[in-house]
């Protein structure tokens, strides 16, 4: 015999071949709980009432179950060695849910049909609560809030580190050419403050190399710059020790991010690195999203205004989006760069589908496979193609009148 098993907000009922109640396991009347278990079963996990509602039904004779969740079907099976069916919707469950209230009551749960309302609500609010705890909860949304803090801390140190540069050059102007490495020039204004100090024994206790530190002490001796007090010298010196704070604050952040992507994005991780992959998620919104993108999306992410005015105007629409980062693109030759743009769009979507769908690591394969693939590319296309004849457009003050005399 076949019973068909449906869960609602009341417990798990089971239903006899025409469609009448044979038995149920009810739940405890706390909203919160009962919210607990609907949301496992939507999850396709087997509770513990399903569990006890199917050894009732066995020992009244019920060897096979219909179910409505496949998920729910598939696991009671492999737990219990049922046999299982699906059908979605049932003709049980649908008559279950036009007389919720005289179920309700019928099976002793509520003695008035206004409190399964009130419950239905609260278990509704619950739910609720739930479902965007778990969507807060998933890690792909930390990639996206940590990468756009990355990018914002990029633009505050810029912002600083330029300040910085034109304001100590007040003082020694000189210094702003001969050191590029931003971290090096306010460390050496924070420790040595004073053109005076910037001597070669300084600098190299700095960790200057010598040639250096002997062309920068030089300079410094006969530097144009002005004098500052000590005052002036002081509030230099705090901007500079809160830049190389937010520097490291900076990478620390670069380290949290790449250990996340490791753990949630990893085939894109191994594909285009941490920041990149990280990027990519940002714009999509989450990594699902990214995973349901087509190739094409992925390969032009972050380059729509271009799209827009390429679908607007006629040009040339954009051959790459963010991914033009990737050190492969860049890199590639002119005429290389639209071909690679789509090999590594089309390797990143199927790296996205896996990491948001499986769970498996082909981050090694996949790789391989791009770098195969890249290889077949820069042979193929050695040469750059012959330059193409321009189109011969009717000049527009000619008409179909015109071209006949």
């Amino acid at each position: 015999m076949k019973a068909t098993i449906i869960e609602n907000v009341m417990g798990i009922f089971g239903f006899g071949e025409a469609d009448e109640l044979v038995d149920q396991v009810l739940f405890p009347k706390d909203p919160k709980e009962i919210a607990e278990r609907l949301r496992k079963v939507d999850t396709g996990r087997v509770i513990n009432e399903i569990v006890a509602l199917i050894e009732k039904l066995r020992n009244k004779g019920y060897t096979s179950f219909i179910f409505e969740i496949p998920e729910v079907a598939w696991n009671a099976r492999e737990k219990m060695g049922v046999e299982v069916d699906i059908a979605k919707p049932s003709k049980a469950g649908e008559a279950l849910r036009k007389n919720l209230d005289n179920f309700a009551l019928k099976t002793g749960f509520v003695k008035r049909a206004t409190e399964l309302r009130d419950l239905i609500h609260n278990v509704s609010m619950e739910l609720s609560k739930m479902r965007v705890r778990e969507a807060i909860e998933k890690r792909d949304l930390l990639v996206t809030q940590a990468i756009q803090t990355l990018d914002d801390l990029d633009k505050t140190l810029n912002l600083f580190i330029s300040r910085i540069r034109e304001w100590y050059s007040l003082h020694f102007p000189e210094l702003d050419r001969l050191i590029d490495k931003h971290e090096t020039y306010t460390r050496l204004i924070l420790n040595l403050k004073r053109r005076n100090n910037f001597t070669t024994e300084n600098l190299e206790k700095e960790g200057l190399p010598k040639t250096k530190t002997e062309q920068i002490a030089k300079i410094a001796e006969s530097s144009m710059g002005a004098e500052l007090t000590d005052q002036d010298l002081e509030q230099i010196a705090a901007m500079c020790k809160n830049a190389l704070e937010l520097s490291d604050r900076r990478g620390s952040l670069e380290k949290y991010i790449d250990s996340v992507m490791d753990d949630v994005a990893p085939n894109i991780r191994a594909l285009v690195g941490s920041l990149l992959g990280a990027r990519l998620m940002a714009l999509a919104g989450t990594l699902n999203n990214l995973a349901k993108m087509p190739a094409s999306t992925i390969q032009v992410l972050g380059a729509e205004k271009a799209l827009f005015r390429s679908l607007r105007t006629g040009t040339h629409p954009p051959k790459h989006g963010i991914i033009f980062q990737h050190t492969i693109i860049h890199e590639a030759k002119n005429w290389q760069r639209g071909k690679v743009a789509r090999v590594l769009a089309g390797k990143l979507a199927i790296a996205a589908r896996i990491d948001a769908f499986s769970g498996k690591y082909m981050g090694d394969k996949l790789k391989a496979d791009l770098e195969k693939r890249l290889k077949e590319i820069q042979e193929k296309y050695e040469e750059p193609p012959p330059p193409k004849k321009p189109l011969l457009r009717r000049p527009p003050w000619r008409t179909k009148r015109d071209r006949k005399h």
